[in-house]
């Protein structure tokens, strides 16, 4: 059997950030100053951090293998099928690193445990060690949370654990003819959202509280999926019917683009997108993977 091998994901935090942006913490501590803030909660956190990223390291077997990578780096960081993933920091952390897992266990730790836990990082760095253990040998309760996938006609695809977006990169109005359960409508709208049971609480919840309040929203291990037109304009050429709906199993919203510069992304992450062009059609549906996080 092969050494199991713990992968850390991380991010800088603001104290690195903002030493980065002026060259030292006394400059840091200076501007911050200058605008009325201090630089103390935000060394707190940074300790914090610090301190829970030693915990996991500490939690790690000294004869396993080990290692770390930061945010920015995860689109060139080769996970290995049986990798242990332990996310230390914000929920956030956890969808940036979803897209780039299939099937691994992910342990999500906050570093600043409290009654505001985050939903992915449930877990104090106390529980590391027992956390890390049980999901090497198999015995850890997951959640298999349900992902988002975009595939283009092309081949092209894209997935997130969140959400996605179609639309114009401004946000602007974007033309496209939209399918799902066949139905059809040529629309004009500032982007169509696809959002999982995950998501739910976020994005997609504020625009169904407008547009669609008696829509069930799906749960994060539902294989289902809510989907909504933001503010379809009916036109004699554009309609306004379709707004919101759920695809659940192996139902598909397919879109035909007819406007120029439309953007697809996830997780808010608008670095990492696809462009489909002019008569290109895209298809949303239910990945076949999920995120695995450890309950």
């Amino acid at each position: 059997m092969a050494t199991p091998r713990v992968v850390v994901v991380r991010r800088a935090t603001e104290r690195d950030e903002l030493v980065a942006a002026h060259g030292t913490l006394g400059q840091a501590g200076f501007f911050l100053s200058t605008r009325g803030q201090s630089l103390e909660p935000v060394e707190r956190r940074h300790r914090a951090t610090t301190a829970a990223l030693d915990a996991v390291a500490a939690a790690v077997p000294a004869d396993w293998r080990r290692a770390s990578v930061e945010r920015s780096e995860l689109s060139r960081f080769v996970f290995e099928p049986a990798d242990v993933v332990v996310v230390v920091g914000q929920d956030g952390l956890v969808a940036n690193a979803a897209k780039y897992l299939d099937r691994q266990p992910v342990i999500g730790i906050d570093p600043l445990p409290g009654a505001n836990a985050g939903v992915l990082v449930p877990h104090a760095p106390a529980d590391a060690a027992g956390l890390i253990r049980a999901a090497a040998d198999g015995s850890a309760t997951v959640d298999e949370r349900a992902m988002v996938e975009v595939r283009l006609d092309d081949g092209q695809t894209l997935v997130a654990l969140n959400e996605v977006f179609v639309g114009q990169a401004g946000h602007q109005s974007a033309r496209y003819a939209l399918e799902v359960g066949g139905a059809s409508e040529r629309q004009s709208s500032s982007g169509v959202i696809v959002s999982s049971g995950t998501g739910a609480t976020g994005w997609c919840r504020s625009i169904a509280r407008l547009q669609a309040p008696s829509l069930r929203l799906p749960a994060p291990t539902e294989q289902a999926l809510a989907w909504f037109a933001r503010e379809p304009w009916p036109s004699p050429s554009t309609g306004a019917d379709l707004v919101a709906g759920r695809l659940e199993g192996d139902a598909v919203l397919a879109l035909r683009v007819e406007s120029d510069a439309l953007v697809v992304f996830g997780d808010g992450i608008e670095a990492d997108r696809l462009q489909p062009t002019w008569g290109q059609r895209l298809e949303v549906r239910v990945a076949d993977r999920t995120l695995r996080t450890v309950r």
